[in-house]
């Protein structure tokens, strides 16, 4: 039976695994960490390679104990593309992972399900999250399969079809004056009101659980070898937190060994996380006025800012911006290869180019893009 504990990723402090949010005594958040002794890798990657598709298939190293089932809409096993380079990438071996292709279009499935999988078990009542789109999205599809309510906190200028496409699933809409970071501070006032579990990036602990099954897919789909290196959209970081910390229980498993260098790609109109790196700062301070047409990327602060500069740092990567019209261009050549990419994932591919540019990706490696989401979100 898988058995796991939280521990903060500031001060190490273990907390209760009941009703978890962030560290009681500092504040930062927790990261699950399990019992891996009792595990054989050989045996499990048998076990997960017989096992039906989706990311729920590792369920060993994810949220759920024994006999227990999770929330899931079929998320997870989305493909791995390989498209040519030009230029600056022309001798570099590009694949993307496509996330566009989950059930609600994006890599915000993953962690959803796993967050609203533990809080149900758990007992939980109702969910509420900030969003800028995609989380609030699936958010109401998990909260709905779960058949518990939510209440979701959006910026006044999200487009409308991000609202219809919550409203179809059931949730209840709250348009806020302001950008994500106050819709947070709304949404954790209404946790606090209503008991509603706050399912925000980082503030509770199995988000990075369903995103890290990113990257134990990668890793599997390369035959158990880990990549030179991963290109990350990166707004609150959780998807870079989980592939670090997949990549450190893999090779705890013995089922990967070497590393991954990650890189964060951030908007040139919101790039708290590449200021920070270029500071050699541990946590970034707050972007003012932030601005960019990438919502995922207008996070003005990140909760776990020094968890992604720390996984940036130990792996040997690095960080980057873009502007608006590099990822515009990126997501056109995506296009092209017939990925269906957001902006987000556009920058990816801006990023990419420009780390080769500066000598960071190297003929011959194999480099992996997160497309974090169909165009069609948009």
């Amino acid at each position: 039976m898988t058995t796991w504990r939280l521990e903060c990723g500031a001060c190490a402090e273990e907390t209760s695994l009941e009703g978890a949010t962030v560290c009681p005594a500092c504040g930062k958040p927790l990261l699950a960490r399990y019992d891996l002794g009792g595990l054989d890798g050989a045996t499990l990657r048998e076990t997960w390679r017989r096992r039906r598709a989706g990311m729920w298939r590792y369920r060993e190293i994810l949220p759920l104990r024994g006999g227990e089932e999770p929330v899931t809409l079929g998320e997870g096993d989305t493909p791995l593309l390989e498209i040519p380079g030009d230029g600056e990438l022309s001798d570099i071996r590009l694949l993307v992972k496509d996330e566009g292709q989950n059930p609600t279009g994006s890599f915000k499935d993953r962690g959803l399900s796993a967050a609203v999988t533990r809080a149900a078990l758990d007992g939980a009542a109702s969910f509420v999250v900030p969003s800028a789109g995609n989380a609030g999205a699936a958010l109401a599809a998990y909260a709905a399969r779960a058949a518990l309510p939510a209440r979701l906190f959006i910026p006044t200028d999200t487009p409308d079809g991000v609202e219809r496409r919550c409203i179809h699933y059931g949730a209840e809409i709250r348009r806020v004056e302001g950008l994500i970071d106050e819709c947070g501070r709304l949404a954790a006032a209404f946790a606090g009101e209503t008991g509603a579990t706050n399912v925000s990036t980082l503030k509770e602990p199995y988000r990075i659980e369903g995103k890290k099954t990113m990257m134990l897919e990668i890793v599997e789909a390369l035959d158990w070898r880990a990549p030179e290196a991963i290109v990350y959209p990166t707004g609150g970081g959780t998807g870079l937190i989980g592939s670090w910390k997949a990549l450190a229980e893999l090779r705890s498993l013995g089922l990967v060994e070497g590393t991954t260098r990650l890189y964060s790609v951030q908007a040139s109109g919101c790039a708290p996380i590449v200021r920070a790196w270029e500071g050699g700062d541990r946590f970034a301070s707050k972007w003012v006025d932030a601005s960019t047409e990438a919502w995922g990327l207008r996070v003005p602060g990140a909760l776990g800012d020094f968890l992604i500069l720390d996984a940036l740092r130990a792996s040997g990567g690095g960080a980057v911006a873009v502007d608006d019209g590099a990822m515009r261009e990126g997501a056109r050549r995506l296009g092209a290869s017939g990925i269906g990419a957001s902006i987000e994932g556009g920058a990816t591919l801006a990023g990419a180019r420009e780390l080769a540019r500066l000598g960071h990706l190297r003929a011959g490696e194999t480099v992996v893009l997160f497309n974090t989401a169909h165009l069609l979100t948009y």
